[in-house]
């Protein structure tokens, strides 16, 4: 059974940083790419971030500058290093892969970005 497991949620200042991480429990090389969405209170889940097995990325023009994604194929982690938070980044984060023609969502971790 496939899942993703987000972590590394939480509370931070404005201007502040933080990594997701999202486990996966295959090897996640099997996902052709994998993303990660946000979707904030009141607004449906949006795209914010991709990569491929290469290494290749792509970013929401909302993040480019400020989120990194990334993945250790070695430990079957996606990452999302967040710098410089701003409130309007305030979301909850999920991880998704497409695999075999199946899409696989994580639970979400919350980030909530203060004033």
């Amino acid at each position: 059974q496939v899942q993703l497991v987000e972590s590394g949620g939480g509370l931070v200042q404005t201007g502040g940083s933080l990594r997701l991480s999202c486990a996966a429990s295959v090897d996640i090389s099997k996902f052709e790419r994998m993303h990660w969405y946000v979707q904030p209170p009141g607004h449906q889940r949006e795209w914010v971030a991709g990569i491929g097995r290469a290494g290749t990325t792509n970013y929401a023009s909302s993040v480019r500058g400020r989120f990194t994604i990334s993945r250790d194929d070695a430990k079957n982690i996606l990452y999302l290093q967040m710098d410089s938070l701003r409130p309007e980044d305030t979301a909850v984060y999920s991880c998704y892969g497409l695999m075999d023609g199946t899409n696989y969502w994580g639970r979400g971790a919350q980030v909530t970005v203060s004033l």
